[in-house]
């Protein structure tokens, strides 16, 4: 099943598919124009799903998102049921206030996955229900009504998700919402800024502050998390692109290769171009 609707006055498409024999996205090459976010939901057994080069357990009964410049594919994908959208249909960014999920369920620069307990599963299998009759249903408020479930989706998962990443619900407060920003600031300006004191002084909070309510959240420090968005960047370019390594140094902010030469190897223990050769290696082996 592939249902879809596009907004005509935006150009902004959604799509709800379920047991496809092919589902995945590359987007450094097929599909770089094509902007789309992605919740995929596993209702079969556990699976893999291979996430930009990587390997993740995907379990059953279990969702994931993924941002729009992420790559995937499955091991079953006719177990995967999904929804995909891009910003010109509901842009999350300008619409935070409502869904509260920017720099948590997207952008948070780590994998996260939601367990569905079968409480969950229910309200999810009915709202996917609602979403399959809405999508063949056309009249003049289709699109409204579609943007309006999409809207209750994405809470009802943002929701789940801080339930299972912050169990005390104390700390459902507007201590989060500075760790999503700040997650999102760094989803925007890694390549270019690279230290703690930038994002602190946008966000009028002192380095120490951001530490502090980290450490509430997150097993990183501030600084970890922009480092790793920074080696995930550059792993990306190594493993999906010709790029060279001095490229991507600038690409990614570097005065010189031999800095993010460094850089890479603290963080990943290869040099950039072993890592290139190296993933190169085990795909021919494949």
């Amino acid at each position: 099943m592939k249902l879809t609707i596009t907004d005509p006055k935006t150009g902004g498409d959604l799509f709800l598919l379920s047991e496809q024999e092919s589902f995945d996205r590359f987007y450094y090459s097929r599909d770089k124009d094509k902007k789309y976010f992605t919740i995929a939901w596993n209702k079969g057994d556990q699976q893999t799903i291979t996430i930009d080069g990587t390997a993740h357990d995907f379990m059953p009964n279990t969702i994931i998102p993924l941002m729009f410049d992420q790559s995937f594919s499955f091991e079953r994908p006719l177990d995967v049921t999904a929804w995909q959208f891009n910003r010109e249909f509901y842009c999350i960014i300008d619409h935070d206030a409502e869904v509260s999920c920017v720099g948590f369920l997207f952008c948070m620069g780590d994998e996260l996955f939601i367990k569905l307990d079968d409480s969950a599963q229910y309200k999810l299998g009915l709202l996917l229900n609602i979403f399959i009759e809405e999508l063949n249903t056309r009249d003049s408020i289709q699109i409204e009504m579609i943007v309006i479930l999409l809207k209750r989706l994405i809470i009802f998962l943002t929701q789940l998700g801080k339930t299972s990443f912050v169990p005390d619900i104390k700390l459902h407060d507007s201590r989060m919402d500075i760790f999503r920003k700040f997650n999102l600031l760094v989803e925007g300006n890694f390549r270019s800024e690279h230290k703690v004191t930038y994002y602190a002084r946008i966000m009028n909070k002192s380095p120490k502050t951001l530490s502090n309510i980290f450490a509430l959240y997150y097993n990183r420090t501030p600084q970890r998390v922009i480092h790793e968005r920074i080696i995930t960047e550059a792993k990306r370019l190594l493993y999906y692109t010709s790029k060279s390594v001095k490229q991507i140094t600038y690409e990614l902010g570097f005065e010189d290769p031999a800095h993010f030469g460094n850089f890479f190897k603290k963080h990943t223990r290869v040099a950039p171009l072993e890592f290139r050769n190296s993933t190169v290696t085990e795909e021919v082996g494949k």
